[in-house]
């Protein structure tokens, strides 16, 4: 199934997602699921777990679509926060990190798919150029590689408060860069 979007909107995408409407599935997933991947990949680092934890996202996103409230950011915005969560609470898991510690990184897997990331076709990373170098650094490391606030602080040396500054700072230069 084929869509062409570039004549797809927003709120048309928004619109079908609170009627419950099917055929939004298809269209989110041709529109974002790459970029998503993209992101949860980058976060768990396995290829079959990606792909599971993009699936339960787009069940969670179907199942929340009346929390989505446009004024808050961009259908996007929200959809990436629930794929990066439930990226980040795999990876907390008790399973997850049981794998992992028993499993080999396949290093030419990892280089593939960094550089194949799409990131760059969703725009992203025009909009962190509007930050300073910290915000840019403190964004990588909790928006794209799954660190949490404290690990965050610990991996800078910051004290945690001037991390969660640093964020709050850079989400509100990035919702007003992106936000029509």
């Amino acid at each position: 199934m084929s869509f062409s979007n570039n004549n797809i909107t927003e709120k048309y995408l928004i619109d079908l997602l609170q009627q419950k409407d099917q055929k939004v599935l298809a269209l989110l997933y041709e529109k974002y699921g790459t970029a998503l991947l993209g992101v949860i990949y980058n976060i768990v680092k396995d290829q079959q777990i990606a792909e599971d934890i993009l699936q339960s996202s787009f069940l969670k996103i179907w199942k929340n679509a009346k929390d989505y409230n446009p004024q808050k950011g961009r259908l996007f915005t929200w959809m990436l926060n629930i794929a990066r969560n439930n990226a980040i609470d795999q990876t907390r898991s008790k399973l997850y990190k049981q794998r992992s510690k028993n499993e080999p990184i396949d290093n030419n897997l990892v280089n593939k798919l960094e550089d194949n990331l799409p990131i760059d076709q969703i725009g992203l990373k025009d909009f962190v150029q509007y930050l300073d170098q910290d915000q840019q650094k403190i964004v990588e490391l909790i928006y794209f590689q799954g660190f949490s606030h404290s690990e965050t602080a610990k991996q800078l040396d910051l004290p945690l408060g001037t991390v969660k500054t640093r964020v709050r700072a850079a989400l509100m230069i990035l919702r007003k860069k992106m936000l029509p």
